[in-house]
Parts: structure tokens; C-alpha cells; sequence
């Protein structure tokens, strides 16, 4: 198994490994994550003739190395071979690689070494964070994007880690906290939650701003750039507080946003998505004709 295959585990809604097999997947909207059948997994690493057997081995070897994977597994109800909904194991995609990690197996393999190095580049990346930049313009440029429009993704990337160490000088906690503020501010320049905004460019677990035209990178840089400016003049000292700021912020964009739309007589929220994005259609806004 290539890279390729294990970028496709969160980004497909039929999973589909080693070639003609299939994995059983489960979309969490609430909390937007991919869940994997941990039998489908184990059979095609192991290609045991009984991976249930293998799996219940599995989990009490875990547990006498001290692992916590097993207690973050769920179950969820996926079809059987039967047609039957039927409750079995999942995991998502973090557990899932450490699942893997822990398969003795030549299939298991390309997943391991694929591991160890995005673990070593991360290292580097720690030790000198302008390599971080230089992967991501390298991704980038393998996917399709423009010169210009990568040139705006990187530079949002920079505003974006900004307004996160502000929000933690201020004691925003990261996670739910970080996520309620984007919220705000996406609301207040966007009018829709990311939620929202990702459902319109019919996005699951992709990140929405690799999902941007240039323009709608650029409004929200000047989002979050401004919440961020607000945050250092107001110092909030309060989750409610920060929460003001961020509309505030985002409230900035918001206004130019509908200034310059009134005027090109067109929406700047665009639809479009990377797919599109990748082939060059980035769509061009043109005032309606008198």
C-alpha cells in the first residue's frame, strides 16, 4: 500500500484497500471523523481465515502491554456480508495506524515505514519549522494548486498559528474552545458556520481552507488577522470575551466581504472545492452586466 491509499482512508466514502477489497466505513458528522471496521483491517493485513479469533488475541496483548487503544474502540452498527446491520468494532483513523502498528505482517508493512517517516519529518520539522513550509508548498504543487493560490494558502497558515498563540496567551484551550471561536469568526465574515460552509463545498473531514478560492483565503486571513489584532488591544480574559473578539474580527471581513460584493454584483462564498481548485477552475467573479 502507496501513501495515496492511506490519504484515501479519510477522504472516500467506500474505502477501498489492497485493490479490489474493501474496508467498512462509518461517517460521524457530529464529530467528523471516518470509523473503520477493525475486522476489515485486520483481515486484509493478516489474511487470516479468522480474524475474529485474531483480533480477540490482539486485544488481550494490548491490554497486558498497558495499550489504551482498545478502550477508545466503538461499536457501531455496519452491514454484514449477510446484508444485516450488524454492531462491530471501529476505530478511527488515528487508532486505526496504531492498530497497524502493532500487526506483525508483510502487508503491514508500507503503513510502518510510511510511519516512521512522517514521525522523522515532523522531528525535523520541530528542529527547523521552515522545512514544514517546504513540504506543504511541495504537496501543494503535486496536487495542482496555482503558484498564487499556494502562495495564499502558506501565508494563511502563518496568520492562522498568530491568532492560536494569541488565544492561548489569552486561555482559550485548545480543541473545543479553538473550534467555538473559529466558529464565531467564520459566522461573522462568512455568515455560516464552518459547518456549514463545508457542507456547502460538500466536504467531510477535508480541511475547508485547502478548499478556498484565493478570494475566500483572503477574507479569511483578513478574519483572522484582525481577530487577532483585536485580541492584543482588548486582552479578553475570558472564554465570553474572546468570543466578542472573534466576531468582532471576523465582523471586519464580514463587512468587506458584502462591500465588495455589492459591487463585482456577485457572492465571494463560492461552492467550489478543491476538486475544482486542482484542475485550474478556480471560478472567476464578474459584476453583472448593466
Amino acid at each position: 500500500m502507496n501513501q495515496q491509499n492511506l490519504i484515501r482512508m479519510t477522504k472516500e466514502n467506500t474505502i477501498k484497500l489492497f485493490e479490489s477489497k474493501q474496508v467498512r466505513v462509518y461517517w460521524d458528522d457530529k464529530a467528523e471523523k471516518w470509523y473503520f471496521s477493525v475486522i476489515d483491517i485486520i483481515e486484509i493485513l493478516t489474511e487470516s481465515n479468522n480474524s475474529r479469533r485474531y483480533w480477540s488475541d490482539l486485544k488481550i496483548k494490548l491490554k497486558q502491554e498497558g495499550s489504551q487503544l482498545y478502550e477508545k474502540i466503538v461499536q457501531l452498527k455496519m452491514k454484514a456480508t449477510d446484508g444485516k446491520m450488524r454492531a462491530t468494532d471501529a476505530a478511527d483513523t488515528e487508532q486505526i495506524l496504531r492498530l497497524i502498528q502493532s500487526i506483525p505482517s508483510p502487508n503491514a508493512e508500507p503503513f510502518k515505514i510510511w510511519l516512521a517517516k512522517v514521525g522523522y519529518e515532523r522531528i525535523e520539522e520541530t528542529e527547523n519549522p521552515e522545512l514544514a513550509f517546504d513540504r506543504a508548498m511541495e504537496t501543494y504543487l503535486k496536487k495542482g494548486y496555482s503558484t498564487n493560490w499556494i502562495n495564499q494558502r502558506i501565508k494563511s497558515i502563518e496568520v492562522r498559528k498568530e491568532l492560536t498563540d494569541e488565544w492561548e496567551l489569552r486561555g482559550a484551550k485548545k480543541g473545543q474552545e479553538y473550534a467555538i471561536l473559529t466558529d464565531e469568526i467564520t459566522k461573522a465574515w462568512a455568515g455560516m458556520t464552518t459547518k456549514e460552509y463545508k457542507n456547502l463545498k460538500q466536504l467531510k473531514k477535508e480541511n475547508l481552507r485547502d478548499n478556498m478560492t484565493n478570494l475566500e483565503l483572503v477574507l479569511n486571513m483578513l478574519a483572522e488577522t484582525s481577530t487577532t489584532e483585536l485580541s492584543k488591544k482588548e486582552k479578553p480574559e475570558t472564554f465570553l470575551e474572546n468570543k466578542k473578539v472573534a466576531r468582532k474580527g471576523g465582523g471586519v471581513a464580514g463587512s468587506a466581504r458584502k462591500d465588495l460584493e455589492e459591487k463585482l454584483g456577485d457572492s465571494i462564498i463560492s461552492p467550489l472545492n478543491a476538486k475544482d481548485l486542482e484542475n485550474n477552475k478556480s471560478k472567476q467573479i464578474k459584476p453583472k452586466s448593466d
